[in-house]
């Protein structure tokens, strides 16, 4: 069993003590209820990612034995998921996934056909929403790097998303080429766009195939929004050697 994750905002490569307090050392003592002696892990989010064993056990904080810090570099290629906006708890379960599964960068994307609607008043708590989804799954995967959440983007900037990268993605069900056998670089950038439940628009994948998005199928199954990012990522990812 692998020993449990938490977050911290610095984490020097020759700390030999580090506190866990804050929300996180609260779910450390009263969630996990850790005690001394026990094994735990704590990462900056960042790459960089330390074992230690628990000191001291306070009311709503732990004191790590630092034995070893690691740093570990960007994994190429680089994986970017452009999401579309799903609706309700499925916005929660698109971001868990995706970190969960390996992303480095998710993008919320306001498409033109999406059911939810961030107004300028919901932009900021949402964006905000999606980075402690993203995590708290970050967590439960042990993952020393947390996949960058941007601002909301409009359909221009998923243009140039694509137009920039190695290997443009667009998931669209009624597509020729299926996603499985694809080439995939070694390095660069991997874009993979999802649509909203209501599709991609017309116009939305005439620009994504000017700027080079290739239009692809998951296979026989229709996935929904919230699932068909993590499921496209996965078959990519497991073309790679960061899954080999």
């Amino acid at each position: 069993m692998t020993n449990p994750l938490f977050y911290v905002d610095v984490l020097h490569r020759d700390a030999r003590t580090v506190v866990v307090d804050g929300p996180e050392g609260r779910h450390a003592v009263v969630v996990r209820r850790l005690r001394e002696g026990e094994n735990v892990d704590v990462s900056d989010g960042h790459g960089a990612i330390a074992h230690g064993i628990v000191s001291v056990v306070g009311h709503d904080r732990l004191e790590l034995a630092i034995e070893r810090v690691r740093h570990t570099l960007p994994p190429e290629p680089r994986f970017v998921v452009v999401q579309a906006l799903p609706k309700g708890e499925r916005a929660e379960r698109a971001v868990e996934v995706l970190t969960e599964v390996g992303v480095d960068v998710i993008v919320p994307w306001a498409a033109e056909r999406c059911v939810a609607r961030w107004d300028d008043s919901r932009v900021a708590r949402g964006v905000s929403k999606w980075r402690t989804v993203a995590r708290e799954a970050g967590k439960q995967a042990r993952r020393a790097r947390l996949p960058d959440v941007t601002d909301l983007a409009t359909t221009a900037h998923v243009v140039e998303l694509l137009r920039t990268a190695e290997l443009a993605v667009v998931l669209q069900e009624s597509a020729v080429e299926a996603i499985a056998g694809l080439p995939v670089p070694e390095s660069g950038d991997v874009v993979l766009v999802v649509g909203p439940e209501g599709g991609i628009s017309e116009s939305e994948l005439a620009a994504f195939a000017a700027a080079g998005g290739l239009a692809v199928h998951l296979g026989p199954s229709v996935l929904r929004t919230s699932t068909a990012g993590a499921v496209g990522a996965s078959v990519l990812l497991a073309a790679t050697a960061r899954w080999a």
